[in-house]
């Protein structure tokens, strides 16, 4: 016992009892960490990537450049993100039918599968943003009423009040959101397609983006049953305006002047 107190007040004592303990922590955690999963993970990654770049060489070189650099006909996708891969192709926007002011909406022409790995092999030129969530784009529970309110400070510019969509400069539009998924919103918001601005995290949290879906959502499923009877375009209170002007004053001059027509008829007899 004399001999162990001893050593125990030896100098080196307490580098060994922590080499000790650092050899136990490390063999715990090589026994019950997952690296079967990791290393699957990783490698299922890795083939995502590498399928990615064969759709990508075939399908998207020929105007992105062959390393995502973009040319004259294609902008540069280096940091764009899998995000903005998922929607343009999952929305049938790319790849394009032919060039012009804007590309529009179109068939889809891969299946989610190859839409996955294209995103993979985008997202491995440059950081940017990934696809979401069903947790990050799922509208339940949200403000539809603070989503209106965000959606007419930051979208009704272009989309109008009730998301149908608009003209803008130089051949460009805005399109119409109804039909289009929650996904898919989010992802347009978090990237600024074409010619929307992007709305990253730090500028617009995730429940903000949720409320502004909450709030399309609602508007889009009542037009079909607009309380104030026909909706003229859901364009607000410029079109009601317009219309009650030309039609409603037009209707009464009608009048006025077929009053006069009969009243002068009338004294002539």
């Amino acid at each position: 016992m004399k001999k162990l107190s001893a050593r125990r007040r030896h100098p080196l004592a307490a580098v060994v009892v922590l080499l000790l303990a650092l050899a136990a922590t490390g063999g715990l955690y090589a026994a019950f960490a997952p690296a079967d999963k990791a290393q699957a993970d990783t490698s299922a990654q890795s083939l995502n990537i590498d399928e990615g770049k064969k759709l990508y060489d075939v399908g998207c070189a020929s105007c992105h450049g062959t390393g995502g650099q973009g040319s004259s006909d294609g902008p540069s996708l280096v940091g764009v993100g899998a995000a903005a891969v998922d929607f343009q192709v999952g929305t049938g926007r790319m790849p394009a039918q032919q060039p012009g002011p804007q590309i529009e909406q179109k068939k889809v022409q891969y299946s989610q599968g190859d839409i996955k790995q294209l995103a993979a092999y985008v997202a491995s030129l440059g950081a940017g943003p990934s696809i979401p969530t069903s947790q990050e784009y799922d509208p339940a529970g949200s403000d539809v009423a603070k989503g209106g309110e965000l959606f007419r400070t930051n979208c009704t510019q272009c989309h109008n009040f009730i998301g149908e969509g608009g003209a803008l400069t130089n051949g460009k539009f805005a399109p119409g959101l109804e039909g289009v998924t929650p996904k898919h919103m989010y992802e347009a918001m978090q990237t600024g397609p074409q010619s929307m601005p992007n709305f990253p995290d730090t500028t617009m949290p995730t429940k903000q983006k949720q409320q502004i879906i909450a709030y399309v959502q609602a508007v889009n499923g009542s037009q079909s049953e607009s309380p104030g009877g026909l909706d003229l375009g859901g364009l607000g209170p410029v079109s009601e305006g317009l219309f009650a002007w030309i039609f409603g004053l037009g209707a009464l001059i009608a009048v006025a002047v077929w009053i006069a027509a009969h009243t002068a008829k009338a004294k002539k007899s």
